[in-house]
């Protein structure tokens, strides 16, 4: 038995070594690609005036906004636009949360993260242009779907921790990782979107803030949080993606805190070996043994065996083909958004008191 177990090691180990040096690629040159896109954003963005967008239907709302599908005139092309509500945004304590997402979102470029153009106000409202991402939320899809099959659930979970590589070696924690705020490009790929709650961490935060389901333990019991909260949550998403339903769910927030906090996870017998594996690690509740918060880094949740196959080279370069191309008849299509409609909105607050809070729009 013994002989039997030693040789099972040496295979395991050398799977493993095979899958790290298939998967320890260079360093994406990101600050390159930046560079080149933040002059492309200036070159074909700067001239843009609020007035020269159209709204034409409300593809997403919130607590105080809406998302409206615009078309530029000049140009006859669609974005998204982000519309803020001051006096919410105000009233709700959320001044720092907005002008952090247009900070950071101003900042950075990848992929498979939304891209911000433009930024406007005017005496009752904040308005951020943003690239139309016309697939729709990937939770959409999920639910349609009923659950991913482990193909699926793999590549865009290896896209996202492209996207939080990068998002964490600028010390950016997202903080509020969930289908919801997943969309699907033309193309197929993810784009990240909704960065409220994104922070520039150089150690840790304690604002509680993020979805219940997705929250990690630090977070829950006030013990500071850092980067290790993103690995956390992608452990929920990929649980969610493969079973159709989050590890710890409840009638209410505090039930779910308590499962949380308790730490028992029930997987599905269908679950791939390896992907519980990756779950357990990622689901760790001493964040100091989480993986993606090792010495290693993302390279740890890379290199990991449920990730073997993937080339996250090709994956960066969107040279991998997605496994949901969304079905579309025009650029301003919105087929895969909930329709809404757009109701009167009525403020009768006067002048603009709240210009000097959004100095940076």
């Amino acid at each position: 038995m013994s002989k039997l177990f030693s040789k099972v090691r040496k295979e395991e180990k050398q799977v493993e070594a095979e899958n790290t040096q298939q998967q320890h690629i260079p360093q994406q040159d990101f600050e390159s690609i930046s560079a080149q896109m933040d002059a492309l954003v200036l070159q074909d963005f700067q001239n843009m005036a609020l007035e020269q967008f159209e709204k034409l239907v409300i593809v997403g709302t919130g607590t105080f906004g809406k998302v409206y599908l615009v078309r530029h005139r000049p140009t006859n092309k669609y974005y998204a636009m982000k519309t803020l509500k001051k006096t919410e945004v105000v009233r709700l304590k959320q001044v720092e949360h907005i002008n952090s997402e247009k900070a950071i979102l101003s900042s950075i470029r990848h992929p498979f993260i939304v891209n911000l153009y433009r930024s406007f106000q005017d005496e009752k409202y904040l308005f951020m242009i943003m690239e139309y991402v016309i697939g729709g939320e990937l939770f959409s899809h999920l639910r349609r779907a009923g659950r991913f099959n482990n193909e699926v659930t793999r590549f865009y979970a290896a896209e996202i921790v492209l996207a939080l590589e990068y998002l964490h070696s600028l010390n950016i924690v997202y903080r509020d990782l969930k289908p919801e705020n997943l969309l699907i490009d033309s193309q197929g790929h993810i784009k990240i979107t909704d960065f409220g709650f994104s922070k520039r961490v150089e150690d840790r935060t304690w604002t509680l803030c993020g979805t219940p389901e997705y929250l990690a333990p630090e977070i829950i019991q006030s013990k500071g949080h850092g980067k290790a909260v993103d690995w956390w949550a992608l452990g929920i998403l990929i649980f969610e993606m493969l079973a159709g339903y989050p590890p710890f769910f409840d009638d209410n927030p505090f039930g779910i805190y308590e499962k949380i906090l308790g730490g028992r996870i029930s997987f599905p017998s269908h679950f791939d070996p390896n992907a519980k594996d990756l779950i357990r690690k990622l689901l760790a509740a001493d964040r100091t043994r989480r993986l993606g918060n090792l010495k290693g880094g993302a390279i740890d949740v890379k290199t990991h065996k449920w990730f073997k196959g993937v080339d996250f080279e090709a994956l960066i370069q969107r040279r991998v083909n997605p496994p949901i191309i969304p079905e579309v008849e025009h650029e301003g299509d919105t087929n895969y958004f909930e329709k809404y409609d757009d109701p009167a909105d009525i403020d009768d607050t006067p002048g603009d008191p709240f210009r000097g809070l959004f100095k940076d729009f």
